[in-house]
């Protein structure tokens, strides 16, 4: 039986069906505000630079995209220089009564960290780029510990796989006391980079912790996600990692597109009764939908086995 199920309907949205000529729609954010899904996805455009747009949907499943873009890159500095190639694969937390984006900033001097707020969803507020290049996929706790906002990220340095570091601040702007949670292991589905994808869910257990893995084969990289487990006041402490994936490419519209061999979340909406809608990019093309328990998810990380 799969934990992970995928929508019968799949992709939920696709380029044919935004109002803006563009190559592809995918990497999702969501969140459910005022009563009513909202997905902030990435739109590539036919100059191959990428921009963020607004969906918006009643039942979680039929999306109305907005018209125009929701963010661009800055044309105000220091985020314009930083922002000059394009703006990518944003993740949205709430924290208190504000909405906190971050995303991927990248330009001539390689990719880093931005983070924006909202509280409706209309107007966008830059807050700062949080951080030095390369680095990306970072998504936000929603809670403080010790007054400190926490994050996790994927830097990448020369020579080193790609892994997950959690870091804190006081104000989002400075970043520090950085530690390696996960790393990619040998010879397993996440040996060559492993990065977040959804922002911390709490549950009574921990934190769960929606990631990515990439693993290389002979016809180049295959995107899986998988879960782990941190321990409710100290994020630093890994309480468990499920061995296996819970979500691999198996359908037509994950293996064919933009970036074959995809699936690639940056979005969950928990429902009252336990459900986890899980938003995903397929293939870099398209954007799909999947549920979940999130017992079972918790449950498959207290286990661990595959």
């Amino acid at each position: 039986m799969e934990v992970v199920r995928r929508y019968e309907g799949n992709p939920i949205l696709t380029p044919e069906q935004v109002p803006y000529d563009c190559t592809a729609v995918y990497n999702p954010a969501a969140v459910k505000f005022d009563g009513r899904y909202i997905l902030l996805f990435r739109v590539q455009r036919k100059d191959a630079r990428s921009v963020l747009a607004l969906a918006e949907s009643e039942d979680g499943i039929r999306f109305t995209p907005r018209e125009g873009f929701a963010m661009v890159p800055s044309q105000e500095e220091p985020f314009r220089t930083y922002e000059e190639y394009g703006i990518e694969d944003p993740r949205i937390t709430r924290i208190d009564d504000t909405y906190f984006i971050t995303y991927a900033a990248y330009s001539r001097f390689g990719c880093l960290v931005g983070i924006a707020k909202t509280q409706d969803f209309e107007r966008f507020e830059r807050v700062c780029l949080a951080s030095e290049p390369d680095n990306r996929n970072a998504v936000l706790f929603p809670k403080r510990f010790g007054g400190l906002y926490a994050r996790l990220d994927r830097p990448s340095y020369p020579g080193k796989p790609p892994s997950i570091w959690i870091s804190f601040s006081p104000d989002l702007v400075h970043w520090g006391g950085s530690r390696c949670l996960l790393m990619p292991e040998e010879y397993r589905w996440d040996s060559f980079k492993v990065g977040p994808s959804v922002p911390p869910i709490e549950t009574p257990e921990g934190w769960l912790c929606i990631y990515h893995g990439v693993f290389m084969t002979m016809n180049g990289a295959v995107y899986r996600q998988g879960v782990f487990m941190l321990d409710l006041e100290d994020p630093r402490k890994v309480l468990g990692r499920y061995e296996g994936w819970i979500m691999a490419p198996k359908e037509p519209y994950e293996f064919i597109g933009y970036v074959p061999n995809v699936v690639f979340c940056c979005g969950a909406v928990e429902e009252e009764d336990g459900t986890l809608k899980l938003y995903y990019g397929a293939a870099d093309q398209c954007i799909c939908l999947a549920t979940a328990r999130l017992e079972e998810l918790v449950s498959l990380c207290i286990s661990g086995g595959s």
